[in-house]
């Protein structure tokens, strides 16, 4: 096993981190705003109209228009009802079912045959119940595909039962039955142990991590993926050495050195848009400082390096030639 002494309070800063972000975000269905919806309406009515019209005329009816206008006052009404009437109601049952999924996915447990009293001694037969029972709740939760929660309970309750196998090894005796038990368990354990903390980092962290693509301001953006990498870290706690952990640290590393350097490039070229070519400098020289402080791949660097120092060389040169006009 990777993973240190500590495990009950590296457990508990992991529940802690998972709980500060999870109230329920719902995701509303596609909904035009009034003033959109009704524009469209009314090109669309205004278009009817004046098809009709047009083929009406052709076919020499005396009041085309009477005609037309009728048709058109009928598409542009029946708009009106399909979004005040019929697409409501559907948005809104669409929001209570969903808010009712959230609501239980959010309040989802696992059953459980464990109580804490299940964990003080190990004897042979308890240690093989508790394995099951937690190679059970393993399966339950694959099930369940995506679930982040899901995969931290299962964690949780393998952590648990990893720290009270490791002190009873402690103290049995050589020859014990119970010895072959709690070394097999340890081993079945923590297998499930790895594999549920990294499906939940990796689901908690992707989650996350599209979450602050997804935002507009530049704080939103770094708040969020910091707490991506705040997850990848602490699964780090247990498996430093874990492959698929030390890339996404990276890479969340990366993520958040990206937003805060195309923050100062993007004021840069507003400034450079408005022609103040000195101040545009001055941000690109910002963003050049603060690129030599970000552990960033030395490949990378030098390719953003360039980008900016072309920029400033071009500023300089329009600068020159503005004071020359």
């Amino acid at each position: 096993m990777n993973g240190r002494l500590n495990r009950g309070n590296q457990t508990q800063r992991i529940s802690q981190r998972t709980n500060e972000h999870l109230p329920v975000h719902y995701r509303r269905p596609f909904w035009l705003p009034a003033s959109n919806y009704y524009i469209l309406a009314a090109s669309v009515t205004a278009a009817f109209f004046f098809l009709v019209w047009g083929i009406l005329h052709e076919g020499d009816e005396e009041t085309p228009f009477i005609v037309a206008g009728i048709g058109a006052s009928l598409v542009l009404g029946s708009a009106v009802v399909i979004r005040e009437i019929f697409l409501r109601k559907a948005r809104h049952r669409y929001l209570l079912v969903e808010r009712k999924l959230d609501y239980n996915v959010k309040n989802f447990s696992l059953p459980s045959k464990l109580s804490n009293n299940d964990f003080d001694k190990l004897t042979l037969e308890k240690n093989a119940a508790i394995v099951k029972e937690i190679q059970k709740k393993s399966e339950t939760v694959r099930g369940l595909g995506n679930f982040s929660n899901g995969h931290l309970e299962v964690f949780e309750i393998c952590n648990k039962y990893l720290s009270v196998a490791e002190k009873q090894l402690e103290t049995v005796r050589v020859g014990s039955p119970r010895l072959a038990g709690l070394r097999r368990g340890r081993e079945i354990v923590g297998e499930l142990h790895r594999y549920h903390l990294l499906s939940w980092a990796e689901i908690e962290a992707r989650e996350l991590t599209q979450k602050a693509r997804n935002y507009v301001t530049v704080s939103e953006k770094l708040n969020t993926a910091q707490e991506a990498l705040n997850i990848v870290e602490s699964a780090l706690q247990f498996y430093p050495q874990e492959a698929r952990l030390t890339e996404s640290e990276m890479a969340l590393k990366n993520f958040i050195a990206s937003i805060k350097i195309s923050h100062w490039i993007e004021q840069a070229e507003r400034s450079a848009f408005k022609g103040n070519y000195k101040r545009a400098i001055s941000l690109y020289r910002d963003a050049l400082f603060f690129l030599d402080r970000e552990d960033l791949k030395n490949e990378d660097r030098e390719a953003i390096a360039d980008k900016i120092n072309v920029e400033i060389e071009s500023l300089r040169q329009l600068s020159v030639n503005k004071k020359l006009l």
